[in-house]
């Protein structure tokens, strides 16, 4: 397979989920392969045109998109494990002491890596030895396989790695998520931005 050289201000990891690149926290410079895109398993995903974000009070809206979503969106419906792993992300997200917005670009990271889906090893469709809702790589430097696939650890090395970009509050989600993940498909974290917003509303002050 094709090699090729990245960078990143956090340095560059293995393959994630579906074409992305969990960029490991210390690190420089890698050489990967290119990118194989594998599901855990298939998922329904309507493209919309955008619409209203969910409107709760407490939550500021204009935290959630400040710069508006790109492209069109997809949307999945997601079953208990999912919620459950969106509520560990938003509560990381507090926890770090950041605002909607960082739960936004993790919530919305997160669906394109891993359908928010807390992945183990896939086996032969595994990329990699990347692991969890971020798919994170343990030997990239972001934690062992029992920390990455908790969903707090993973949500806060993530956090971590987001605010070492910076400007992160001034990008498009797409392009604060991709600074960190350093993904093969730099554009796909785009179509989950209003899905994303929709969920951080939602569950924020629940």
């Amino acid at each position: 397979m094709n090699t090729i050289m990245r960078k990143s201000v956090l340095g560059i990891a293995g393959l994630a989920f579906a074409g992305g690149l969990a960029a490991g926290p210390l690190h420089h410079t890698t050489t990967t392969t290119s990118p194989t895109a594998v599901d855990a398993k298939p998922v329904a995903v309507a493209v919309q045109a955008d619409k209203p974000g969910v409107d709760k009070p407490g939550v500021d809206k204009g935290k959630l998109i400040p710069h508006g979503v790109r492209g069109d969106q997809s949307r999945i419906t997601l079953d208990g494990e999912q919620t459950a792993n969106v509520k560990a992300i938003v509560a990381a997200t507090k926890k770090a002491g950041l605002d909607e917005r960082a739960a936004v670009v993790s919530v919305g990271t997160a669906l394109q890596e891993s359908k928010l889906e807390n992945l183990g090893h896939l086996g032969d469709r595994n990329d990699h030895d990347s692991l969890g809702l971020f798919q994170q790589r343990p030997s990239s430097g972001w934690g062992s396989p029992e920390q990455i696939t908790d969903p707090e650890h993973s949500t806060l090395a993530f956090l971590q790695g987001l605010k070492q970009v910076d400007g992160w509050r001034d990008m498009p989600l797409t392009e604060a998520a991709q600074t960190v993940q350093v993904s093969a498909y730099p554009d796909a974290y785009a179509q989950w931005e209003q899905q994303a917003a929709d969920l951080v509303a939602e569950h924020w002050n629940s």
